[in-house]
């Protein structure tokens, strides 16, 4: 498990330490986006599920892809979505965690999502997307930046699962969406540092 995780993660200078203000570290463009985010938030607080899935699937995907050695100088950072917005790009593990933290942020429970890394047979290399479940046995819909509707899981048959982890649980792509977890997600470590670095950010309700 450990070396599969290894070989996988990946879709990287590194930010300077979080300083309060935050949002003096960007320009009039960057703070715009962050005030449309905190707005979305806002808005769609009492909204459908439907309609959180759509707004914040849309929201984030208007961002520019951009790779971790283009935009961060190293191999694989995982980014907040305060430096996702902040830096007006990212790759697909930026605009995922973006997408699971927003949704968070308005309710949807942590057990419906999951962070799912694929293998997308289109590009021929690792991906990732985020799966939400209706009912823990349902066909999950999948939030992404390359196909930006989101459909079930069963019509997107250019992506094969890896693996996916949401803020407690680990799954292997065998396991049904009901299945209990292979393992912590805290086994994962750039997923347990985005998530200290959210915390420290304390821009999210």
């Amino acid at each position: 498990m450990v070396l599969l995780l290894a070989l996988i993660s990946g879709c990287g200078k590194k930010p300077p330490p979080l300083e309060q203000p935050y949002f003096e570290k960007y320009d009039e463009a960057a703070r715009q986006r962050i005030a449309q985010w905190k707005t979305l938030i806002n808005d769609k607080r009492k909204a459908p599920i439907s309609e959180k899935l759509v707004s914040v699937n849309s929201f984030f995907n208007r961002l520019h892809f951009v790779s971790d050695l283009n935009h961060w100088g190293q191999e694989d950072y995982w980014a907040t979505p305060l430096e996702t917005l902040g830096s007006n790009g990212g790759d697909c593990e930026d605009f995922t965690i973006a997408k699971y933290f927003t949704l968070r942020s308005l309710k949807v429970p942590d057990e419906k999502m999951r962070l799912t890394y694929v293998k997308s047979l289109t590009l021929n290399q690792p991906h990732m997307v985020l799966n939400y479940y209706h009912h823990p046995s349902s066909d999950p819909l999948v939030l992404d930046n390359l196909n930006k509707r989101i459909l079930p899981a069963s019509q997107r048959k250019d992506l094969v699962p890896i693996y996916s982890f949401n803020g407690t649980g680990l799954w292997l792509a065998k396991n049904r969406g009901d299945s209990p977890p292979a393992g912590e997600s805290s086994r994962l470590k750039l997923w347990q540092e985005v998530q200290q670095r959210v915390k420290e950010e304390s821009l999210l309700p």
